[in-house]
């Protein structure tokens, strides 16, 4: 169990202590755009497959059960899974300002439109789902941890990512944040924004729903474990 924690605190403190923080910049200045973000994608990935090599490994070796596999649970994440993979999929398929420089932001006259009605961090908030669903449906030690490092990373990174975007954009960024929010459906209940379903895009329902359906399909053969098995 020691590994996987350590490899958990690698994993949050390269995203927190640096793509979270002002040393994000510094390094920028040294290494330029370019290279930081080969340097860091680097020592992500290896901080990933470190991750899910340790998680593997005291799955098999120390299983440590907290609350079991509640029925219950497994049947929340097949329900609620659908809509993780909607989030993660308009996240990247919508035009976010977040993603804009300056002048682009000024242009689109910060209008969001589609998931960002909801969320300004769809992609983050739809990792953040499908943790929280694979966490309460193990329950136990070790996914807690595996899962957990997931669940804290989107939701934590999701105000990191706003703080990284006010340093870059000041009062750009400031004007944007009036008229969404982070929490999903903040923004909808106050209203500041209305929810416009022909702006989430059917093809992007539909392609979620098909990609979910194939990975339900074979969940068993990719990672052992059959959902409602």
């Amino acid at each position: 169990m020691f590994p996987l924690i350590l490899a958990s605190l690698f994993f949050l403190g390269l995203h927190f202590g640096v793509a979270a923080t002002s040393l994000r910049d510094r390094l920028i200045e040294r290494l330029g755009e370019k290279g930081y973000r080969i340097l860091f994608a680097s020592l992500a990935l290896l901080g990933l497959i470190w991750l899910v090599y340790a998680w593997r490994q005291a799955a098999h070796g120390s299983y440590i059960p907290l609350w079991g596999q509640p029925v219950v649970f497994k049947y929340l994440a097949v329900l609620l899974m659908p809509v993780a993979f909607f989030l993660v999929i308009a996240g990247i398929s919508t035009r976010n300002p977040a993603r804009l420089g300056q002048e682009e932001m000024i242009e689109s006259g910060f209008q969001p439109t589609g998931v960002l009605r909801i969320t300004r961090h769809p992609m983050l908030w739809g990792i953040a789902l499908w943790a929280l669903l694979h966490l309460l449906a193990n329950g136990d030690a070790a996914a807690v941890i595996f899962f957990g490092t997931f669940l804290v990373l989107a939701i934590k990174g999701s105000y990191d990512l706003d703080r990284k975007r006010l340093r870059q954009y000041g009062e750009l960024w400031r004007k944007y944040q009036k008229v969404t929010s982070i929490v999903p459906f903040q923004a909808i209940f106050q209203g500041k924004q209305k929810l416009d379903w022909g702006e989430l895009g059917w093809w992007r329902i539909a392609l979620a729903l098909v990609l979910y359906g194939g990975l339900l399909h074979a969940h068993a053969r990719l990672f052992g474990i059959a959902p409602l098995g």
